[in-house]
């Protein structure tokens, strides 16, 4: 008997499962993403970048992060590192990319293949980024450079300032939004004074050096603050300045450790949401 009645049973169970209302349709998203330029200031291991693409974005907006150490508005283009930019850009499958784009340290005089004119070729290199970002069907973005944390006398070193100030001018006349990371850090490192703002690099400083910020001025040399009156050279041996891109972690005034890359990825992201407000929704505070 129970035999018989199994397969009206199964009959049954099928039944019901097949009266189960149908699935609503399923509404489909296009997430945005963000393409971050620049050099180890931005890159992974020594910038701000990598915490930023962690923390900072939500599930709907993807993170690529591109920046590379030891380059310059010049030699960024000139090895090829933008052709892949550019083909990032082009990928499909988002709605809008954002292009991030932040130099200026690698820009600065005494960089063999690297330095450009402050004057001439580092605003025309920046108009020329924004340009073909815009050709690509992606959006522009400038990131003003991140302050060095050298002092003298209490008083921080700003050796950035004319580079920042002069993609401020860029960003006005191209009509693109900026991300004013200069002025925030800048700030941020002065009220934390050269004691302070030591946490923020990759390895714990010496005691010696620690001696130095008591003081008020930092040990080291002065960063350079003119720029070069003749065009860069041709761009030659990136291998040679950043082999693989490998870490090389030490104590300087210039790269982040875990802790500055958190602290300044806040500021980046709560900047871009001010600067792009339709990324707003996306980011994450």
């Amino acid at each position: 008997m129970k035999n018989r009645t199994l397969p009206f049973v199964l009959a049954l169970s099928m039944a019901n499962a097949s009266a189960v209302e149908p699935r609503l349709p399923v509404a489909q998203i296009r997430a945005d993403k963000i393409i971050l330029v620049g050099d180890s200031t931005v890159a992974v291991h020594g910038g701000w970048g990598g915490s930023f693409c962690d923390h900072h974005v939500t599930s709907f907006l993807a993170c690529v992060n591109l920046a590379r150490g030891g380059r310059s508005s010049y030699n960024y283009r000139a090895e090829g590192s933008w052709d892949i930019v550019q083909r990032e850009m082009r990928s499909g499958g988002y709605r809008d990319v954002y292009v991030l784009v932040q130099f200026g340290h690698n820009d600065q005089p005494g960089k063999p293949g690297r330095s450009t004119d402050l004057a001439t070729e580092y605003p025309d290199n920046l108009r020329r980024y924004v340009e073909e970002t815009r050709e690509a069907g992606a959006n522009p973005v400038l990131v003003t450079p991140l302050t060095r944390r050298q002092f003298k006398d209490g008083q921080l070193i700003d050796d950035l300032a004319p580079w920042a100030e002069a993609m401020r001018k860029v960003a006005l006349e191209t009509k693109t939004p900026l991300v004013d990371l200069h002025a925030r850090s800048t700030a941020a490192v002065r009220a934390l004074g050269p004691l302070g703002a030591m946490q923020f690099a990759q390895q714990p400083p010496t005691p010696e050096l620690v001696a130095a910020a008591q003081g008020g001025t930092t040990a080291g040399s002065a960063p350079a603050t003119s720029a070069p009156t003749t065009p860069s050279p041709a761009a030659a041996g990136n291998a040679a300045i950043e082999p693989m891109g490998q870490a090389k972690l030490a104590f300087d005034y210039t790269h982040l450790g875990p802790a500055g890359a958190d602290f300044f990825a806040v500021i980046v992201a709560d900047e871009l949401a001010r600067a792009v407000p339709g990324l707003r929704r996306e980011l994450v505070p």
